[in-house]
C-alpha cells in the first residue's frame, strides 16, 4: 500500500508541475552558460530556474530532453516552459553507471548516490563498501532497473543512458521521478563530453567544483595535444577487437576517434562521420586496418590477456601487422579504472595514446593500455 501511495504521489506531483508550465521562451533568459566544447548541451539561466536542453544526437535539430532546474524549497516560477522539473540540489539519486558515479564523487557529492545499476562493473571502493553495508542499493540492470527498489529509495532523480531507438525507459518512466538522460557519450569530442560535468554540477549543487575540475582537465588536454603534434614519428592504429560476429570500431567523430586524432595518430576510419561505434565484419577491419602500426583494445578478464589467447579467439588476428610486430596493447577493464576515469578526464587517455605512439616525447609509460605478452 505504501508503495502504491508513493507512485500516486509522484505522479500527481509530476502532473502538477506540468500543469503550471506555460510558454516562456529564451526572451525571458537572463544569461546563457558559455560552453566551450559541448555541442549537444545548452544551459540558459532564467530568473528563478535554469533551463537545460539536450540536443537529440540521432535527430539533428531536435531536442532530446529539456530540464527545468528549480532550487528545492522555492515555489515554482510562473509560466515555466515545457520540460521536466528537477529540484536541486539532488540529495538522493540513482546513478546507473560507474562513469557518472566517479564524477559525482569527484564533485564532492558522494553521499547523494543512493543507488547504482550493475555493481559488478563498478570498481570504486566507496561504492563497493556502501553496497556491502546496504547504504547504497543495487538497482539491477541499467537497461531495466528494479522498479521496486527505486520506489523504496524515493530518489530525486535517476541517471540513465539513452540509446537510439530504445523505446524509452519502460516502467521507470511511470514512476514520475525525473530521468536524467546521460547523452554525454554521444558528443563528438572528448572535451565536449567532459564539459557535461558542468550540467551535472548544476544538478548536484556543485557548479564551482565542476567548473574547477573541467578547467584543469581542459588545460591538461590541450597541453598534451600540442605536445603530440610536435612528435617526429608517424604511427597508425586499429582499435578494439571482434565480439561475436562483429568488430566494433570507434567512429571517426566519436570521442575516442577525436582523441586518436589529437594524439597525432593515423586512423583508418578518421574520415567517418559517426559519433558512436561502427559494427563491422572481421574482413572489413582487416582490409582497412590490417597494416596499422598499433593495435589497442579493451577487454574484461580476471587475468591479463596474451597473444596466444587472442589467437584462440580468432586465428585471423595473426594477419594484422601490429600482431606480427608485437605492437599490441590491452586495457583490462576488470582491473583498471578506465571507465571510471577517462570519460570525464580524457587527458589521461590522450596521454596513454601519446606514450604508446610517440615514446620519443618522454611522457613515460601508459596507465591503461599495457603491452600484451606471449
Amino acid at each position: 500500500m505504501r508503495r502504491l501511495l508513493v507512485i500516486l504521489t509522484a505522479t500527481l506531483l509530476l502532473c502538477a508541475c506540468r500543469g503550471r508550465q506555460g510558454q516562456r521562451t529564451d526572451a525571458g533568459a537572463t544569461d546563457t552558460l558559455a560552453l566551450r566544447h559541448a555541442t549537444h548541451l545548452k544551459v540558459i539561466h532564467h530568473d528563478g530556474f535554469d533551463e537545460v536542453r539536450l540536443a537529440d544526437p540521432w535527430n539533428v535539430g531536435k531536442v532530446l530532453h529539456t530540464y527545468l532546474l528549480v532550487p528545492a524549497g522555492q515555489s515554482l516560477p510562473g509560466g515555466l516552459p515545457h520540460g521536466t522539473v528537477v529540484r536541486t540540489p539532488l540529495r538522493r539519486a540513482v546513478v546507473s553507471t560507474s562513469v557518472h558515479c566517479s564524477l559525482v564523487i569527484d564533485m564532492g557529492r558522494k553521499t547523494s548516490i543512493a543507488g547504482v545499476c550493475e555493481p559488478q562493473y563498478i570498481h570504486i571502493p566507496y561504492i563497493n563498501e556502501r553496497l556491502r553495508s546496504g547504504e547504497v542499493a543495487d538497482c539491477g540492470s541499467g537497461m531495466a532497473p528494479n522498479v521496486e527498489t527505486i520506489i523504496d529509495l524515493q530518489p530525486d532523480a535517476i541517471f540513465l543512458s539513452p540509446f537510439q531507438n530504445s523505446g524509452g525507459y519502460g516502467k521507470v518512466e511511470a514512476l514520475g521521478i525525473p530521468i536524467i538522460e546521460t547523452a554525454d557519450y554521444m558528443e563528438t569530442s572528448a572535451l565536449g563530453r567532459a564539459e557535461w560535468m558542468r550540467f551535472y554540477g548544476l544538478l548536484f549543487g556543485s557548479s564551482h567544483e565542476a567548473d574547477s575540475i573541467f578547467d584543469s582537465v581542459e588545460k591538461a588536454y590541450l597541453t598534451l595535444r600540442q605536445q603530440a603534434h610536435q612528435a617526429t614519428t608517424a604511427k597508425s592504429i586499429v582499435m578494439d577487437k571482434q565480439s561475436g560476429a562483429v568488430w566494433y570500431v570507434p567512429g571517426g567523430k566519436s570521442t575516442i576517434g577525436g582523441i586518436i586524432a589529437d594524439a597525432n595518430i593515423g586512423y583508418p576510419w578518421q574520415s567517418d562521420s559517426h559519433s558512436g561505434s561502427l559494427p563491422l565484419p572481421f574482413e572489413s577491419v582487416l582490409e582497412k586496418g590490417g597494416q596499422a602500426d598499433l593495435w589497442l583494445f579493451r577487454y574484461n578478464s580476471p587475468q591479463p590477456i596474451t597473444s596466444a589467447a587472442l589467437l584462440s579467439e580468432n586465428s585471423g588476428y595473426k594477419q594484422f601487422k601490429a600482431f606480427q610486430e608485437k605492437n599490441i596493447y590491452g586495457c583490462n577493464t576488470a582491473t583498471s579504472t578506465f571507465y571510471e576515469e577517462t570519460p570525464f578526464h580524457p587527458h589521461l587517455l590522450l596521454r596513454d595514446f601519446i606514450c604508446i605512439a610517440h615514446p620519443e616525447l618522454g611522457l613515460g609509460q601508459p596507465k591503461y593500455f599495457l603491452p600484451v605478452n606471449k
